[in-house]
């Protein structure tokens, strides 16, 4: 689709959302947009930042307004970064490289998925930018730390260790789809891949993608390195591993999937730069609280020691000025930047991200900040803002 054209469809992150449905095959789609079990984290993680307000105060001068933010030392150009999404060359050829690159333009941080289509080193040297790595805690700790190592020497400027993935999701759309492990491909979903023929010739006129991170001796397709993959998660880690990778990095290094306040005073304990409160978009347990409602306890016990991100339901740039009230410094984005993705390559991706820096310009002017120094929770009407159950 032509980035004009585009234009002209797209007005929102649910618009992109619709464009990708229509142009992925519905188990793609569905590996995207899906979540555990009964998807009620999913959509919780919506409804609960639909529920916090505004209280604004229009009568503030706000001829110019800045949303830039601070974070690890470096100024980004808006508080949205793009957060660890695994296969995202099964959207778009080089799914990776494309929203790297949309990122750097943007001025924001892409974060690399340890599932991605392209190599660590591949997207260092062919795009650069602020770039952060994900990485698991494996039982087999040699792979977590040849990640690590290999981040570290291609200039990574930030480690987010993933710590609620014990054990893999039980996501019911895949199943129904036959998008499993190994996969089962239906008659119908490789009619359906077959009826979506940009998608279908994108595809083939790229390389057999595979999780391009992974030693060769794993196996050289996408389902035989994900059996492996999933074969070395496990329920053993705990914070002895994360002082192991605290010693292994001497850079930026965040812990994702926190949403336990006791969880996040320990990892400020042990040395942690930062906290991304998260539920994993909704794609584990479906029977925990939507992140921000989670975040206001997070952040009243870090007490501002290191910088708290949030990710799950960010949908519009008022959601992520409700964070950012909240206290938080930053929020991640996973399903909006794979829809844009999906939509129109790079150009999707970029649209996603200026869609989100319209939105809080918009919103910053018509509620009276010029920065973002200026909201907190005092700007928020709503019980999630104000801390309650």
């Amino acid at each position: 689709m032509h980035p004009d054209t585009l234009k002209r469809q797209v007005h929102s992150i649910a618009d992109l959302r619709h464009v990708a449905q229509r142009r992925l095959p519905r188990a793609v789609f569905d590996f995207v947009d899906g979540g555990a079990e009964d998807e009620k984290v999913v959509r919780r993680n919506e409804a609960a930042l639909a529920e916090i307000s505004f209280l604004p105060r229009p009568l503030n001068a706000t001829l110019e307004r800045d949303q830039s933010v601070e974070l690890f030392g470096e100024r980004l150009s808006v508080p949205v970064l793009i957060g660890p999404t695994g296969l995202a060359g099964m959207l778009w050829p080089r799914g990776e490289a494309e929203s790297a690159q949309a990122a750097k333009q943007a001025g924001t941080v892409y974060t690399m998925s340890h599932a991605s289509t392209v190599s660590i080193e591949a997207l260092a040297r062919e795009v650069g930018g602020r770039l952060w790595m994900q990485v698991f805690l494996y039982r087999d700790r040699g792979l977590t730390q040849d990640f690590v190592e290999r981040a570290h020497a291609a200039g990574y400027r930030a480690l987010v260790v993933t710590t609620d993935n014990q054990m893999p999701g039980w996501r019911e759309r895949d199943l129904r789809n036959g998008f499993t492990v190994p996969l089962r491909l239906t008659p119908g979903n490789v009619i359906d891949m077959a009826l979506h023929a940009g998608w279908l010739a994108r595809m083939a006129q790229t390389p057999r993608f595979t999780f391009a991170n992974y030693p060769r001796d794993v196996g050289g397709g996408v389902l035989s390195v994900a059996a492996r993959i999933g074969s070395l998660l496990g329920t053993d880690i705990g914070w002895k591993d994360i002082e192991w990778l605290r010693g292994l990095w001497d850079r930026s290094l965040l812990i994702k999937g926190i949403l336990h306040p006791d969880e996040a005073r320990r990892a400020v304990a042990l040395g942690v730069d930062g906290i991304v409160v998260s539920n994993h978009g909704g794609r584990q347990l479906d029977a925990v609280p939507a992140s921000v409602e989670a975040l206001p306890a997070v952040l009243d016990a870090v007490g501002g020691a290191v910088p708290v991100l949030m990710d799950g339901g960010v949908r519009r740039g008022s959601d992520v000025l409700k964070v950012l009230a909240l206290g938080a410094r930053a929020c991640l984005i996973g399903r909006p930047q794979l829809w844009g993705l999906a939509a129109a390559g790079r150009d999707g991706v970029a649209m996603a991200l200026d869609i989100y820096r319209r939105e809080i310009d918009r919103v910053m002017g018509l509620c009276g900040w010029s920065r973002l120094s200026q909201i907190d929770r005092s700007v928020l009407y709503g019980t999630t803002a104000l801390g309650r159950n």
